[in-house]
C-alpha cells in the first residue's frame, strides 16, 4: 500500500510539475511574440520599405525620451509660442518630424506607431474603405469607461452594423426635424445672457460662454435623439463630464502603459462613474421601453427608438456578433454603448467649434459684422421656426466660410488614429497587422507648406472657392476625421452651429475679456484650458 501511495503522490508531483512547465511555456511564449516577435516583425517589415524614426529601447520603446521631450514642453503656452503653440501638445510628433520627415516610426512599450503626415499618404489613407482599418484597440480599451464599444470605438462588422443604423438619422432630411429644438435650446441660453447683462446694469456683461454652450448642445441631444427629460440629461452630462476629466489623460493617447485593473484611486473613480453613467443611459432606455409597452408616443422615432429598433432587429446570421453570449444582453450593452457615444461626440463637439467661432469673432470684430449682415439679410427679422427653410442655409457663404476656418485652426479632435487589423496596402506602403497609424490633424491644419505662410492667421476668404482652393493638398483637411470613419454626425454639427451662431450673432456682439487666457489643451477635445469669458453686449 505505501509503496502505491508513494508511486500515486509521484505521478501528482509530475502531472504538477508538466502542467506548470506547459503553463510556463506558454506565458513565455505569449510574451515573447507580443514583446519581441511581432513588434520586431511590424518594425522589419516598414525599415524594409525605408520608413525609420527613433530607435527604441527594449520593453519602454520610446518612453524615455517622449517623456525627456515633453517635459522642455510643459510649462509652454500660446503666449510663450504664438504661432507655434500647438507643437507643445504633442511635441515629440513635432521633433521627430523634423529629423525623419512625414512619416516615421516610433514605440510606445511594445506598442509600434506609424505617423503619417505626407499628404499623397492620406490620400491613400483618404479613399480606403477596407474594415480591416480601425479604431487601435488599447485606445478602445482605454476610453471603454465612457464610451464601450460604441460607433466610435468599434470595429470590423460590429462597427458596420451600428453605422447602418445610426447614419441614416442624420441625413438633412432628418436633421430638419430637429432644427426647432436647437432654436429652443439656443433662446433658452439667449434669455440666461439677458438676465446676466440686466443683472450687470448695462448693456454690457462678461459671460463664460462654454459652459452654456455646452448646455445647448447638451439640450439639442437630449430632446432631438433621445427625448430625454432635461434633468436626465444633465446627470448624464454631469458624469461624462466628470468621466471625461479622469479618463483625459496623456498617458494613454499614443500608447503609455495603462494599469486600469489596478484599484487604485483613479481607477476606482473611473469604476464608480462608469456604473453611474451606465445606469443614467439604462434609465432613459428602460423608460422608452415602459413608454413603448404602453404604446405611448408610440408613432415616435427618435433617434433612441431607431437605435433599440435596429439593435433587437438586428440579423446574428449576417453579422455574427451576438453568437457567443446571450442576445439580450448584449444587445442591451450595444444600445448603451451607442446611446453614450452619441451623447458624448454629438454636444461636446459641436459646442466646441461654436465656442471657438466665437472667440475669433471676438478677436476680429470686422468678421463679427460681416457675418450679422449675412444673417438678418438671410433671417430677417428672426421669426421662430425660420430654420426650417433649409435651402436658406446655402446662403450663409460667408458663415460656412468662418466656420471651416475655424475647424481649420482649432478643430475640436486632435488626431485621427487607425489600426491595421490585418497586413493592408495604403498607397504604395504595406503596413503590417498591429500597426497604430497616427494622423495630427492639427499640424496638418497650420502647416505652411499646405496652407501657406499665413497658415496660422484667421483668414475665412481662404475659403472663398471652397476646401479644394483653400490650399495645397485639400485631404489634409480633416476636422471630421478621415476615410470610411469620417464622423456621422457632421451635418447634423454645422446646421447646429449655424444656427446657435445666427441667433447669437443677431442678439449679441462679442469681444475678448480681459480675463481670458488663450491655452488652448488637449482633453481628449481641443479645449480652452481656463474657460472662454467674453464680454458680451445685448444689440
Amino acid at each position: 500500500m505505501e509503496g502505491g501511495e508513494e508511486v500515486w503522490q509521484w505521478q501528482i508531483k509530475k502531472m504538477a510539475w508538466s502542467v506548470t512547465t506547459v503553463v510556463i511555456s506558454c506565458t513565455v511564449l505569449i510574451l515573447w511574440k507580443k514583446l519581441w516577435s511581432k513588434p520586431r516583425r511590424i518594425r522589419s517589415v516598414l525599415h524594409k520599405q525605408g520608413i525609420t524614426g527613433p530607435t527604441p529601447s527594449f520593453l519602454l520603446g520610446n518612453l524615455s525620451e517622449i517623456q525627456k521631450i515633453q517635459s522642455q514642453f510643459s510649462n509652454l503656452s500660446s503666449s510663450s509660442l504664438p504661432d507655434q503653440w500647438f507643437h507643445s501638445l504633442f511635441p515629440f510628433l513635432h521633433q521627430w518630424r523634423k529629423q525623419y520627415g512625414p512619416i516615421f516610426l516610433y514605440s510606445t512599450g511594445n506598442k509600434q506607431h506609424l505617423y503619417v503626415g505626407d499628404p499623397e499618404l492620406l490620400k491613400e489613407l483618404n479613399l480606403t474603405r477596407s474594415l480591416d482599418l480601425g479604431k487601435p484597440s488599447y485606445l478602445s480599451k482605454a476610453l471603454k469607461p465612457m464610451l464601450g464599444y460604441g460607433i466610435t470605438r468599434a470595429n470590423g462588422e460590429y462597427w458596420s452594423l451600428q453605422r447602418n443604423i445610426i447614419a441614416p438619422q442624420f441625413f438633412l432630411s432628418k436633421i430638419q426635424n430637429m432644427v426647432d429644438f436647437m432654436e429652443e435650446s439656443t433662446k433658452e441660453i439667449m434669455r440666461k445672457w439677458e438676465r446676466c447683462i440686466t443683472e450687470s446694469g448695462g448693456k454690457i456683461a462678461e459671460i463664460v460662454i462654454d459652459d452654456d454652450l455646452k448646455a445647448i448642445t447638451a439640450d439639442v441631444i437630449c430632446k432631438a435623439c433621445f427625448g430625454s427629460s432635461y434633468a436626465q440629461g444633465n446627470q448624464i452630462f454631469a458624469k461624462l463630464a466628470a468621466l471625461q476629466v479622469v479618463l483625459a489623460k496623456s498617458n494613454f493617447l499614443f500608447g503609455f502603459t495603462n494599469l486600469r485593473f489596478l484599484p487604485t484611486k483613479e481607477n476606482r473613480e473611473i469604476w464608480r462613474l462608469e456604473k453611474e453613467f451606465e445606469k443614467l443611459i439604462l434609465k432613459v432606455i428602460e423608460d422608452r421601453r415602459q413608454e413603448n409597452q404602453r404604446h405611448v408616443k408610440e408613432n415616435r422615432k427618435d433617434l433612441l427608438q431607431i437605435i433599440i429598433d435596429g439593435a433587437a432587429d438586428a440579423d446574428i446570421s449576417r453579422w455574427g456578433i451576438l453568437k457567443k453570449l446571450r442576445r439580450e444582453h448584449e444587445t442591451k450593452k450595444m444600445i448603451v454603448d451607442m446611446c453614450s457615444n452619441i451623447y458624448f461626440a454629438g454636444s461636446e463637439s459641436t459646442a466646441l467649434l461654436v465656442t471657438w467661432t466665437l472667440l475669433l469673432l471676438a478677436k476680429n470684430p470686422h468678421w463679427q459684422e460681416r457675418l450679422r449682415s449675412e444673417i438678418l439679410d438671410t433671417f430677417p427679422n428672426m421669426p421662430p421656426h425660420c430654420f426650417q427653410d433649409m435651402d436658406k442655409f446655402r446662403k450663409l457663404k460667408q458663415l460656412t466660410m468662418v466656420i471651416q476656418e475655424s475647424l481649420r485652426l482649432y478643430p475640436p479632435g486632435l488626431t485621427a488614429p487607425r489600426e491595421a487589423l490585418e497586413d493592408i496596402k495604403i498607397g504604395g506602403v504595406v503596413v503590417p497587422k498591429g500597426t497604430n497609424i497616427w494622423v495630427f490633424i492639427l499640424a496638418l491644419h497650420r502647416d505652411p507648406e499646405i496652407w501657406g505662410e499665413d497658415a496660422a492667421k484667421f483668414r475665412p476668404e481662404r475659403f472663398e472657392g471652397g476646401v479644394s482652393e483653400a490650399c495645397k493638398h485639400p485631404q489634409a483637411y480633416l476636422p471630421f476625421g478621415h476615410g470610411s470613419r469620417i464622423c456621422v454626425g457632421q451635418n447634423f454639427a454645422l446646421i447646429e452651429a449655424k444656427i446657435i451662431l445666427c441667433l447669437l450673432l443677431s442678439n449679441f456682439s462679442f469681444s475678448i475679456s480681459p480675463n481670458y487666457r488663450h491655452f488652448p489643451s488637449f482633453k481628449m477635445m481641443l479645449m480652452p484650458k481656463y474657460g472662454a469669458p467674453l464680454l458680451v453686449t445685448k444689440l
